[in-house]
Protein backbone atom coordinates (compact mmCIF):
# COMPACT_ATOMS: atom_id res chain seq x y z
CA UNK A 1 0.00 0.00 0.00
CA UNK A 2 0.98 3.45 -0.88
CA UNK A 3 2.35 5.75 2.73
CA UNK A 4 0.54 8.47 1.01
CA UNK A 5 -3.29 6.78 1.16
CA UNK A 6 -2.75 5.21 4.58
CA UNK A 7 -1.72 7.33 7.38
CA UNK A 8 0.01 4.03 10.18
CA UNK A 9 -1.08 4.77 14.10
CA UNK A 10 1.91 2.80 15.32
CA UNK A 11 5.31 4.85 16.26
CA UNK A 12 7.71 2.52 13.94
CA UNK A 13 5.94 3.01 10.97
CA UNK A 14 5.44 6.60 11.45
CA UNK A 15 9.33 7.11 12.01
CA UNK A 16 9.65 4.73 8.93
CA UNK A 17 7.92 7.43 6.54
CA UNK A 18 8.51 10.54 8.42
CA UNK A 19 12.30 10.29 7.98
CA UNK A 20 12.44 8.96 4.85
CA UNK A 21 12.92 5.39 5.36
CA UNK A 22 9.56 3.88 3.55
CA UNK A 23 9.83 2.68 0.41
CA UNK A 24 7.06 -0.08 0.03
CA UNK A 25 4.85 -2.66 1.93
CA UNK A 26 3.22 -5.83 0.97
CA UNK A 27 0.51 -4.90 3.19
CA UNK A 28 0.87 -1.37 5.26
CA UNK A 29 -2.44 -1.42 7.27
CA UNK A 30 -2.28 -4.81 8.33
CA UNK A 31 1.35 -4.61 9.50
CA UNK A 32 0.56 -1.51 11.12
CA UNK A 33 -2.52 -3.10 12.93
CA UNK A 34 -0.44 -5.99 13.86
CA UNK A 35 2.46 -3.80 15.72
CA UNK A 36 -0.63 -2.34 17.64
CA UNK A 37 -1.06 -5.90 19.02
CA UNK A 38 2.35 -6.14 20.23
CA UNK A 39 5.79 -6.35 20.02
CA UNK A 40 6.38 -7.73 15.78
CA UNK A 41 9.87 -9.89 15.73
CA UNK A 42 11.41 -8.37 12.27
CA UNK A 43 14.80 -9.39 10.47
CA UNK A 44 17.28 -8.05 7.97
CA UNK A 45 20.06 -10.54 6.21
CA UNK A 46 23.76 -9.87 6.14
CA UNK A 47 25.63 -12.34 3.99
CA UNK A 48 29.63 -12.13 5.23
CA UNK A 49 31.27 -11.58 2.29
CA UNK A 50 33.42 -8.90 4.46
CA UNK A 51 35.03 -8.33 7.75
CA UNK A 52 32.75 -5.30 8.36
CA UNK A 53 29.56 -3.48 7.30
CA UNK A 54 29.97 -0.78 5.56
CA UNK A 55 28.32 2.90 4.93
CA UNK A 56 25.58 1.69 2.68
CA UNK A 57 23.96 -1.15 5.43
CA UNK A 58 23.76 2.02 7.99
CA UNK A 59 20.06 3.04 7.01
CA UNK A 60 18.88 -0.24 7.16
CA UNK A 61 21.32 -0.66 10.76
CA UNK A 62 19.14 2.21 11.79
CA UNK A 63 16.34 1.04 11.02
CA UNK A 64 16.48 -2.26 13.70
CA UNK A 65 17.56 0.30 16.19
CA UNK A 66 14.22 2.38 15.42
CA UNK A 67 12.22 -1.05 15.65
CA UNK A 68 13.91 -1.73 19.12
CA UNK A 69 13.37 1.63 20.44
CA UNK A 70 9.81 1.51 18.59
CA UNK A 71 8.67 -1.43 20.89
CA UNK A 72 9.35 -3.97 18.68
CA UNK A 73 12.01 -6.97 18.04
CA UNK A 74 15.22 -6.89 15.62
CA UNK A 75 16.68 -10.25 14.58
CA UNK A 76 20.02 -9.67 12.37
CA UNK A 77 20.28 -12.69 10.18
CA UNK A 78 24.17 -13.53 9.30
CA UNK A 79 24.51 -15.68 6.25
CA UNK A 80 26.37 -18.28 7.32
CA UNK A 81 24.72 -20.93 5.06
CA UNK A 82 23.76 -18.15 1.92
CA UNK A 83 27.26 -16.87 1.84
CA UNK A 84 28.66 -19.75 0.41
CA UNK A 85 26.04 -19.03 -2.36
CA UNK A 86 26.27 -15.31 -2.74
CA UNK A 87 23.60 -12.83 -3.61
CA UNK A 88 23.04 -12.09 -7.38
CA UNK A 89 21.08 -9.10 -7.00
CA UNK A 90 22.33 -6.39 -9.01
CA UNK A 91 26.09 -7.74 -9.58
CA UNK A 92 27.50 -8.12 -12.79
CA UNK A 93 29.49 -11.18 -11.87
CA UNK A 94 29.71 -13.75 -9.08
CA UNK A 95 30.70 -13.30 -5.59
CA UNK A 96 34.02 -15.06 -4.76
CA UNK A 97 33.26 -17.83 -2.17
CA UNK A 98 34.49 -17.90 1.02
CA UNK A 99 35.36 -21.45 3.35
CA UNK A 100 33.48 -21.80 6.68
CA UNK A 101 36.63 -20.14 8.28
CA UNK A 102 36.68 -16.77 6.85
CA UNK A 103 33.22 -16.57 6.98
CA UNK A 104 32.62 -17.36 10.53
CA UNK A 105 35.89 -14.86 10.91
CA UNK A 106 33.63 -12.18 9.38
CA UNK A 107 30.42 -12.59 10.98
CA UNK A 108 32.26 -12.08 14.72
CA UNK A 109 33.81 -9.11 13.06
CA UNK A 110 30.56 -7.65 12.16
CA UNK A 111 28.96 -8.54 15.59
CA UNK A 112 30.86 -5.38 16.88
CA UNK A 113 29.06 -3.20 15.05
CA UNK A 114 25.75 -4.56 15.63
CA UNK A 115 26.07 -4.47 19.12
CA UNK A 116 26.96 -0.13 18.66
CA UNK A 117 23.20 -0.09 18.30
CA UNK A 118 21.18 -2.89 19.16
CA UNK A 119 20.84 -4.54 22.63
CA UNK A 120 20.79 -7.62 22.51
CA UNK A 121 19.29 -10.25 25.41
CA UNK A 122 16.45 -12.30 26.18
CA UNK A 123 13.63 -10.06 26.65
CA UNK A 124 10.85 -9.35 24.76
CA UNK A 125 12.09 -6.22 22.55
CA UNK A 126 15.66 -7.70 22.93
CA UNK A 127 17.28 -8.25 19.42
CA UNK A 128 18.56 -11.51 18.06
CA UNK A 129 21.73 -12.53 16.51
CA UNK A 130 21.37 -15.72 14.38
CA UNK A 131 23.07 -17.54 11.51
CA UNK A 132 21.01 -19.37 8.67
CA UNK A 133 23.99 -21.83 8.37
CA UNK A 134 21.70 -23.33 11.41
CA UNK A 135 18.86 -24.47 9.30
CA UNK A 136 20.57 -24.42 5.70
CA UNK A 137 23.65 -26.57 6.18
CA UNK A 138 21.86 -29.32 6.95
CA UNK A 139 19.28 -29.29 4.62
CA UNK A 140 19.40 -32.70 2.28
CA UNK A 141 19.15 -31.34 -1.24
CA UNK A 142 16.59 -33.92 -2.75
CA UNK A 143 13.84 -33.63 -0.06
CA UNK A 144 14.67 -29.52 -0.41
CA UNK A 145 13.77 -29.72 -3.68
CA UNK A 146 10.44 -31.54 -3.47
CA UNK A 147 9.21 -29.71 -0.21
CA UNK A 148 10.38 -25.74 -1.36
CA UNK A 149 11.78 -25.91 -5.16
CA UNK A 150 8.15 -26.92 -6.53
CA UNK A 151 6.64 -23.64 -5.11
CA UNK A 152 8.60 -21.40 -7.28
CA UNK A 153 7.98 -21.05 -11.29
CA UNK A 154 11.73 -20.25 -12.86
CA UNK A 155 9.79 -18.35 -15.37
CA UNK A 156 8.97 -15.56 -12.80
CA UNK A 157 12.61 -15.99 -10.92
CA UNK A 158 14.01 -15.25 -14.54
CA UNK A 159 11.64 -11.98 -14.68
CA UNK A 160 12.96 -10.40 -11.16
CA UNK A 161 14.99 -7.49 -12.27
CA UNK A 162 18.46 -8.83 -10.39
CA UNK A 163 18.46 -12.01 -12.64
CA UNK A 164 17.20 -10.21 -15.59
CA UNK A 165 19.84 -7.85 -15.78
CA UNK A 166 22.31 -10.14 -15.63
CA UNK A 167 20.82 -11.75 -18.34
CA UNK A 168 19.94 -9.13 -20.27
CA UNK A 169 23.67 -7.76 -20.05
CA UNK A 170 24.85 -11.40 -21.06
CA UNK A 171 26.67 -12.43 -18.09
CA UNK A 172 26.76 -15.26 -16.30
CA UNK A 173 24.45 -16.00 -13.84
CA UNK A 174 25.70 -19.42 -12.36
CA UNK A 175 22.68 -22.12 -11.14
CA UNK A 176 24.44 -21.48 -8.06
CA UNK A 177 23.34 -17.83 -7.51
CA UNK A 178 20.45 -18.84 -9.26
CA UNK A 179 19.65 -20.78 -6.04
CA UNK A 180 20.10 -17.81 -3.57
CA UNK A 181 16.72 -16.62 -3.85
CA UNK A 182 15.01 -19.88 -3.06
CA UNK A 183 17.31 -20.05 -0.18
CA UNK A 184 16.63 -16.48 1.39
CA UNK A 185 13.08 -17.29 0.56
CA UNK A 186 13.68 -20.10 2.97
CA UNK A 187 15.16 -18.29 5.30
CA UNK A 188 11.88 -16.05 6.00
CA UNK A 189 9.85 -19.58 6.55
CA UNK A 190 11.87 -20.76 8.78
CA UNK A 191 12.32 -17.86 10.96
CA UNK A 192 8.38 -17.33 11.11
CA UNK A 193 8.19 -21.25 11.91
CA UNK A 194 11.01 -21.10 14.27
CA UNK A 195 10.94 -17.26 16.10
CA UNK A 196 7.56 -16.05 15.06
CA UNK A 197 9.20 -13.61 12.71
CA UNK A 198 6.53 -11.72 11.04
CA UNK A 199 8.51 -9.13 8.83
CA UNK A 200 11.31 -8.93 6.51
CA UNK A 201 13.35 -5.65 5.76
CA UNK A 202 15.61 -4.83 3.12
CA UNK A 203 16.55 -2.66 0.25
CA UNK A 204 14.25 -2.16 -2.99
CA UNK A 205 16.65 -4.20 -4.50
CA UNK A 206 15.38 -6.82 -2.46
CA UNK A 207 11.53 -6.81 -2.59
CA UNK A 208 11.47 -10.04 -5.07
CA UNK A 209 13.48 -12.18 -2.45
CA UNK A 210 11.40 -10.83 0.14
CA UNK A 211 8.07 -11.34 -1.65
CA UNK A 212 8.97 -14.82 -2.56
CA UNK A 213 9.38 -15.39 0.69
CA UNK A 214 5.78 -14.61 1.91
CA UNK A 215 4.32 -16.49 -0.96
CA UNK A 216 6.63 -19.42 0.02
CA UNK A 217 5.22 -19.06 4.13
CA UNK A 218 1.72 -18.72 2.54
CA UNK A 219 1.41 -21.65 0.85
CA UNK A 220 3.37 -24.05 3.40
CA UNK A 221 2.29 -22.56 6.51
CA UNK A 222 -0.80 -20.58 5.79
CA UNK A 223 0.59 -18.08 7.50
CA UNK A 224 0.63 -14.20 7.15
CA UNK A 225 3.76 -12.17 7.35
CA UNK A 226 4.76 -8.90 5.71
CA UNK A 227 8.08 -7.17 3.72
CA UNK A 228 8.61 -3.78 3.75
CA UNK A 229 11.74 -2.14 1.74
CA UNK A 230 13.73 1.18 1.85
CA UNK A 231 14.61 3.29 -0.87
CA UNK A 232 17.98 2.70 -2.85
CA UNK A 233 20.05 5.37 -1.07
CA UNK A 234 21.94 7.62 -3.92
CA UNK A 235 23.96 11.25 -3.03
CA UNK A 236 22.65 14.50 -4.55
CA UNK A 237 24.76 13.91 -7.56
CA UNK A 238 23.70 10.28 -8.13
CA UNK A 239 25.91 8.29 -6.89
CA UNK A 240 25.46 5.26 -5.06
CA UNK A 241 25.65 5.77 -1.12
CA UNK A 242 29.20 4.38 0.94
CA UNK A 243 31.92 5.41 -1.09
CA UNK A 244 34.78 7.74 -0.63
CA UNK A 245 37.88 8.75 -2.31
CA UNK A 246 39.47 6.12 -0.57
CA UNK A 247 36.82 3.46 -0.82
CA UNK A 248 34.09 2.11 1.12
CA UNK A 249 33.78 3.81 4.33
CA UNK A 250 33.47 0.48 7.23
CA UNK A 251 32.27 0.92 10.40
CA UNK A 252 34.52 -1.39 11.93
CA UNK A 253 37.35 1.09 13.49
CA UNK A 254 40.15 -1.28 12.58
CA UNK A 255 39.31 -1.20 9.01
CA UNK A 256 38.54 2.92 9.20
CA UNK A 257 39.43 5.16 11.90
CA UNK A 258 36.47 7.13 13.91
CA UNK A 259 38.26 10.72 12.18
CA UNK A 260 38.06 9.63 8.75
CA UNK A 261 34.67 8.12 9.38
CA UNK A 262 33.76 11.51 10.91
CA UNK A 263 35.41 13.44 7.98
CA UNK A 264 33.37 11.20 5.81
CA UNK A 265 30.05 12.81 6.89
CA UNK A 266 31.47 16.46 7.67
CA UNK A 267 32.00 15.99 3.69
CA UNK A 268 28.48 15.20 2.87
CA UNK A 269 27.00 18.15 0.02
CA UNK A 270 24.84 20.82 1.21
CA UNK A 271 21.98 18.99 -0.26
CA UNK A 272 22.03 16.41 1.28
CA UNK A 273 22.63 17.27 5.04
CA UNK A 274 19.01 17.53 6.02
CA UNK A 275 18.15 14.33 4.56
CA UNK A 276 21.23 12.21 6.16
CA UNK A 277 20.89 13.82 9.24
CA UNK A 278 16.97 12.42 9.08
CA UNK A 279 18.42 8.69 8.29
CA UNK A 280 21.43 8.33 10.20
CA UNK A 281 20.92 10.52 13.28
CA UNK A 282 18.18 9.79 16.03
CA UNK A 283 17.11 14.14 15.92
CA UNK A 284 14.10 15.46 15.77
CA UNK A 285 12.46 15.38 12.50
CA UNK A 286 11.82 19.38 12.68
CA UNK A 287 15.48 19.83 13.89
CA UNK A 288 17.10 17.62 10.64
CA UNK A 289 14.76 19.90 8.54
CA UNK A 290 15.93 23.18 10.45
CA UNK A 291 19.68 22.56 10.07
CA UNK A 292 19.12 21.04 6.27
CA UNK A 293 17.52 24.57 5.37
CA UNK A 294 20.66 26.28 6.48
CA UNK A 295 22.85 28.31 3.70
CA UNK A 296 26.30 29.62 3.07
CA UNK A 297 28.71 29.17 6.07
CA UNK A 298 26.03 28.07 8.42
CA UNK A 299 25.34 24.65 6.49
CA UNK A 300 29.21 23.65 7.67
CA UNK A 301 27.80 23.88 11.42
CA UNK A 302 25.04 21.56 10.61
CA UNK A 303 27.73 18.74 8.86
CA UNK A 304 29.74 18.99 11.87
CA UNK A 305 26.68 18.17 13.69
CA UNK A 306 25.55 15.46 11.32
CA UNK A 307 29.64 13.89 11.44
CA UNK A 308 29.40 13.94 15.88
CA UNK A 309 25.67 12.35 15.72
CA UNK A 310 26.77 9.33 13.51
CA UNK A 311 30.11 9.04 14.46
CA UNK A 312 28.94 8.75 18.48
CA UNK A 313 26.23 6.01 17.47
CA UNK A 314 29.35 4.03 15.83
CA UNK A 315 32.56 4.75 17.73
CA UNK A 316 31.14 6.18 20.96
CA UNK A 317 31.02 9.81 22.14
CA UNK A 318 34.67 9.73 22.91
CA UNK A 319 35.87 9.13 19.14
CA UNK A 320 33.44 11.67 17.59
CA UNK A 321 34.70 15.03 19.91
CA UNK A 322 38.13 13.52 19.19
CA UNK A 323 37.80 13.61 15.49
CA UNK A 324 35.71 17.21 15.83
CA UNK A 325 39.08 18.20 17.59
CA UNK A 326 41.62 17.11 15.45
CA UNK A 327 39.36 18.40 12.46
CA UNK A 328 39.58 21.94 13.82
CA UNK A 329 43.40 21.39 14.76
CA UNK A 330 43.96 20.27 11.40
CA UNK A 331 41.94 22.98 9.17
CA UNK A 332 41.28 25.91 11.48
CA UNK A 333 44.74 25.86 13.32
CA UNK A 334 47.10 24.32 10.51
CA UNK A 335 48.42 21.63 13.08
CA UNK A 336 48.85 17.78 12.78
CA UNK A 337 45.75 16.46 14.55
CA UNK A 338 45.72 13.38 17.49
CA UNK A 339 43.58 11.38 15.09
CA UNK A 340 44.84 11.52 11.25
CA UNK A 341 45.33 8.09 9.81
CA UNK A 342 48.96 7.32 10.33
CA UNK A 343 51.09 4.74 8.32
CA UNK A 344 54.44 3.97 8.57
CA UNK A 345 57.35 3.67 5.59
CA UNK A 346 60.56 2.21 5.79
CA UNK A 347 63.56 3.37 4.58
CA UNK A 348 66.49 5.86 4.28
CA UNK A 349 65.46 8.05 1.05
CA UNK A 350 61.85 8.10 -0.30
CA UNK A 351 60.17 10.29 -3.37
CA UNK A 352 57.23 12.00 -2.92
CA UNK A 353 54.67 10.74 -5.45
CA UNK A 354 56.11 7.05 -3.26
CA UNK A 355 55.02 8.68 0.00
CA UNK A 356 51.58 9.96 -1.15
CA UNK A 357 50.89 6.59 -2.75
CA UNK A 358 51.81 5.10 0.82
CA UNK A 359 49.30 7.54 2.77
CA UNK A 360 46.29 6.56 0.73
CA UNK A 361 46.33 10.21 -0.59
CA UNK A 362 46.56 8.58 -4.00
CA UNK A 363 45.25 5.66 -5.99
CA UNK A 364 48.94 5.41 -7.83
CA UNK A 365 52.10 6.83 -8.31
CA UNK A 366 50.88 8.43 -11.31
CA UNK A 367 48.20 10.00 -9.84
CA UNK A 368 50.48 11.26 -6.81
CA UNK A 369 52.52 12.09 -9.03
CA UNK A 370 49.86 14.50 -10.96
CA UNK A 371 48.58 15.87 -7.68
CA UNK A 372 52.11 17.48 -7.07
CA UNK A 373 51.81 18.92 -10.49
CA UNK A 374 48.48 20.27 -9.59
CA UNK A 375 49.32 22.19 -6.81
CA UNK A 376 47.35 20.26 -4.60
CA UNK A 377 49.72 18.22 -2.31
CA UNK A 378 51.09 19.76 0.65
CA UNK A 379 54.06 18.91 2.62
CA UNK A 380 53.67 19.96 6.45
CA UNK A 381 51.27 22.61 5.13
CA UNK A 382 53.21 23.38 2.57
CA UNK A 383 52.53 23.67 -0.84
CA UNK A 384 54.87 21.00 -2.84
CA UNK A 385 54.73 21.10 -6.59
CA UNK A 386 58.16 19.02 -7.79
CA UNK A 387 57.60 15.34 -7.91
CA UNK A 388 61.50 14.58 -7.94
CA UNK A 389 61.83 15.68 -4.47
CA UNK A 390 63.36 13.97 -2.34
CA UNK A 391 62.10 13.16 1.22
CA UNK A 392 64.99 11.81 3.46
CA UNK A 393 64.34 9.64 6.64
CA UNK A 394 65.74 12.22 8.62
CA UNK A 395 62.68 14.98 7.43
CA UNK A 396 60.22 12.90 8.39
CA UNK A 397 61.64 12.46 11.79
CA UNK A 398 58.43 12.11 14.46
CA UNK A 399 56.33 12.14 11.51
CA UNK A 400 55.08 14.34 8.53
CA UNK A 401 51.65 15.60 7.56
CA UNK A 402 50.91 14.94 3.95
CA UNK A 403 47.73 16.58 2.59
CA UNK A 404 46.11 15.81 -0.40
CA UNK A 405 43.82 19.00 -1.50
CA UNK A 406 42.01 20.88 1.53
CA UNK A 407 39.93 17.97 3.25
CA UNK A 408 42.12 14.80 3.06
CA UNK A 409 44.91 14.50 5.41
CA UNK A 410 47.58 11.59 6.39
CA UNK A 411 50.48 11.42 8.49
CA UNK A 412 53.64 9.43 7.48
CA UNK A 413 55.93 8.07 10.21
CA UNK A 414 59.10 5.61 9.83
CA UNK A 415 58.56 1.85 10.44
Amino acid sequence: MNATTYTPKTEFLKVMIERGYYNDCTGLQALDEKMQKGAVPAYIGYDATAQSLHVGHLMNIMILRWLQKTGHKPITLMGGGTTKVGDPSFRSDERPLLDDSAIAKNIASMKQVFAKYLSYGEGTTDAMMLNNAEWLDGLNYLEFLRDVGRHFSVNRMLAFESVKSRIDREQSLSFLEFNYMILQAYDFMELYNRYGCMLQMGGSDQWGNIVNGIDLTRRKMDAEIFGLTTPLLTTSDGKKMGKSQGGAVWLNAQLLSPYEFWQFWRNTTDADTGKFLKLFTELPVEECDRLGALEGSEINAAKVILANEVTALCHGVDAACSAEATAREVFEKGGAGGDLPTFTVEGDEFTLPALFLAAGLAESGKKAKQLILDGAARVNDEIVKDPSIKIMASDIGDGLKLSAGKKRHAMIQLG
